[in-house]
């Protein structure tokens, strides 16, 4: 892994971990704190949309014009943002 990519995926999961925070805390103020609605929402929204992502990134000219976009919104981003906790 490249230093670009590196830097790309510490960028990437910065905002995914810090909307992860920020989602989770308005379902839970939303519907409560008896059960961990918050957390179920990001992880069903970030497997949705590491999901989106990737069939897009298979079908003809996908959306990911290099690895480096790759790293920055799937394993950064939406992976800051699933796995945080």
């Amino acid at each position: 892994m490249t230093l670009a990519a590196c830097a790309l995926v510490l960028i990437g999961g910065f905002f995914g971990g810090i909307s992860r925070f920020f989602l989770s805390g308005v379902v839970g103020r939303g519907v409560g704190e008896t059960f961990p609605w918050g957390t179920l929402a990001v992880n069903i929204s970030g497997a949705f949309a590491i999901g989106a992502f990737a069939g897009a990134a298979r079908a003809v000219g996908g959306v990911f014009a290099s690895d480096l976009v790759r790293d920055l919104i799937v394993v950064g981003l939406f992976g800051g943002y699933t796995t945080v906790s």
